[in-house]
């Protein structure tokens, strides 16, 4: 069969980072030769993907999901090592055990690092020392890093440049269906002009909150998920808290870090940070939740909070907020782990839908796709 300009051997929808790594993957290590990146909004990498903690994972954070820290320890090096210029080290990180309503003591929390072969020393007095020892029991120095999504946002426009993959910006996929000889049928609307259809062999669905708001054949996602409205507190530190990361563990408390692509910090506070939480339905679409959602900060309880730990926070001065929404498998909630979702949709055949929990899961997604078959089709008009 001969196959015309509207039929592509991939469609990735979603241009966040999963989306985007996915895209150059396809057309650079699998040889697809015409793949399209769909993205809703006017740029790629503007969403979750910039909206987060800016954490590369090392595993510290994860004592209760000894894969999740496992895979981390083993992505880390991998991920620092292939994005050196986004990858922000020149800061101290300190992980801090809480004496109280904390789910792992010191010792516990040293036995863990060992058991997935994480660094870990005592901090030093002048480190120690920021912090109030009537509700701190220890404090860590560990190795780990935040990222610029900046940074990886010019990689990856560069790389899908460079690579072929087309894009569309500015558009949404409605619906997908069966269509003929095995093939997919996508139905985009794009922002400014009329709706249209599209063909392809795969698809890949990486709309992170939006994985289950198509129309059409689309089963949705096997997965039970969760959505949050939350808030990332971008804060200028005072000097002493300047060049440092500080997570208390384990339990009700805080995390600052480094946020690259501003020059300034997130505080997140597991109380505050989270606004607004419900179950994953279909037709309920979390972006036009969070796009009617009344964006009142909660930084001053955070810092209020915060100031008892660690009272060097109160100097700190609150410059902006990002809201947007975090999506995460029920499964793990009791976890905490952050496992990736790959379903391969048996009802349509040559469509997966991807949901990544950390920035380094990426190469658990990418071997993941090495064990599929992809073929090209070789009547491909270009």
């Amino acid at each position: 069969m001969i196959y015309g300009d509207d039929f592509y051997d991939a469609v990735v929808i979603g241009g966040g980072f999963y989306g985007a790594a996915i895209a150059i993957y396809l057309a650079r290590q699998r040889g697809l030769r015409r793949v399209l990146l769909v993205e809703r909004e006017s740029a790629i990498l503007t969403r979750a993907s910039y909206n987060n903690q800016a954490r590369v994972h090392n595993g510290y954070h994860y004592p209760r999901s000894f894969t999740t820290a496992y895979r981390s320890r083993i992505n880390l090096p991998r991920f620092v090592q292939q994005w050196p210029a986004a990858v922000k080290q020149d800061f101290s990180k300190l992980y801090a055990i809480a004496r109280r309503n904390s789910k792992v003591t010191g010792k516990q929390f040293e036995r863990f690092c060992r058991d997935i072969g994480a660094s870990l020393r005592p901090a030093p007095p002048t480190l120690k020392n920021m912090f109030a020892p009537a509700l701190i029991e220890e404090v860590f120095l560990v190795e780990e890093y935040a990222f610029d999504s900046t940074k990886l946002a010019e990689w990856a426009k560069r790389e899908l440049q460079e690579s072929g993959v087309r894009q569309r910006l500015d558009t949404r996929v409605t619906t997908i269906a069966v269509g003929p000889d095995n093939t997919l049928t996508v139905s985009m609307q794009p922002r400014a002009s009329n709706p249209v259809q599209i063909s392809c062999q795969y698809l890949f669905n990486c709309t992170y909150s939006g994985l289950n708001q198509f129309g059409g054949s689309f089963p949705g996602s096997h997965t039970k998920l969760k959505h949050e409205i939350t808030e990332m507190a971008l804060m200028q530190m005072p000097t002493a808290l300047k060049d440092v990361g500080i997570t208390v563990m384990d339990g009700p408390f805080f995390s600052m870090m480094p946020f690259p692509a501003r020059g300034l910090h997130t505080l997140s506070h597991v109380r505050y940070t989270p606004h607004l939480h419900w179950m994953d339905e279909h037709g309920a679409d979390p972006y036009q939740k969070l796009a009617r959602y009344e964006r009142q900060t909660r930084a001053d309880r955070m810092v209020r909070d915060v100031s008892r730990y660690l009272p060097a926070i109160l100097k700190a001065r609150h410059i902006d907020s990002l809201f947007e929404i975090k999506t995460v498998l029920v499964k793990n909630e009791g976890d905490d782990g952050r496992p990736i979702l790959f379903e391969k949709h048996t009802s349509l055949p040559g469509c997966y839908s991807v949901l990544g929990g950390k920035i380094d899961n990426i190469y658990d997604v990418l071997e993941k796709l090495d064990s599929e078959k992809f073929t090209s089709s070789q009547h491909t008009i270009t």
